[in-house]
């Protein structure tokens, strides 16, 4: 299949699928890093928006018969089909770097900050390693190819400039906010009831006998029974955040329904 000339007709409908594909790009997961060049996100949204505009240029509407208004607004409709799937799948992320927090402050490594180089802030170490290896399970399950399909399957099921932001998309949104919340509990729990059995058993020490200070012995126990579970526990690990990134195809459909 050949790519069609970008005439002046064309290049107007070329616009319309790369702000999209753009949208999409810039906003999923790993590939929006700050650590990413920008030059190399903007060359992979044309490269993508050349392979797909032959396939979706039937599809596009000729731009003249909207006004200037009108025609801003669908415009950005189409900037936020990308947002919107792109804010939804780094909830689970979110939830990821919540979790971490959770098991750095029951740890005690919430005092041991590091710079986290893809969103410049101060996070905990046992959440910058657990937000790595989940980056890397999402690549090594070809997660990111699920996106790349949704830019093909959201122009069957959503035709450019028909964006339309609407309650149920935005009672769907909120549901997957407060997944977030559930995927850290989930990824948290192993470690979050270890550390609270241990709490339990350095106080009964503490009161059972009293000579030994306590918070000189708990402090290096926590951290050693706490990376000790760490790694007994990787495997769910990896498989709890593999059924998020692989369900996360279900999530997307109903989405771009929903749009």
């Amino acid at each position: 299949m050949t790519l069609p000339f970008l005439s002046a007709e064309h290049a107007e409908a070329f616009i319309l699928v790369l702000l999209r594909v753009s949208a999409i790009v810039v906003t999923i997961p790993v590939i929006s890093e700050s650590s990413i060049p920008m030059r190399v996100k903007a060359s992979l949204s044309i490269l993508i928006a050349l392979i797909i505009f032959p396939l979706v240029l039937p599809k596009i509407p000729p731009v003249a018969g909207y006004p200037t208004l009108i025609l801003m607004y669908r415009m950005a409709g189409e900037v936020l089909i990308g947002v919107v799937i792109g804010f939804a799948a780094r909830l689970i992320f979110a939830g990821i770097r919540m979790a971490g927090d959770l098991v750095g402050f029951q740890m005690g490594f919430s005092i041991a900050n590091v710079i986290d180089p893809t969103s410049s802030e101060q996070v905990s170490i046992i959440t910058e390693l657990q937000y790595l290896v989940a980056m890397l399970v999402f690549l090594s399950f070809d997660a990111h190819h699920v996106f790349f399909t949704a830019i093909v399957q959201s122009y069957a099921v959503l035709n450019p400039l028909t964006f339309h932001f609407s309650g149920a998309l935005m009672q769907n949104i909120l549901s997957l906010s407060k997944d977030m919340f559930v995927i850290a509990v989930k990824l948290a729990a192993p470690i979050m009831a270890v550390m609270l059995f241990t709490n339990v058993g350095l106080g009964i020490v503490a009161r059972t006998v009293p000579q030994i200070n306590i918070f000189i012995v708990g402090m290096p126990l926590q951290i050693a029974i706490g990376l000790i579970f760490l790694g007994l526990t990787a495997p769910v690990f990896i498989k709890l955040t593999s059924g998020y990134f692989l369900g996360f195809e279900t999530r997307l459909a109903t989405l771009l329904r929903l749009m």
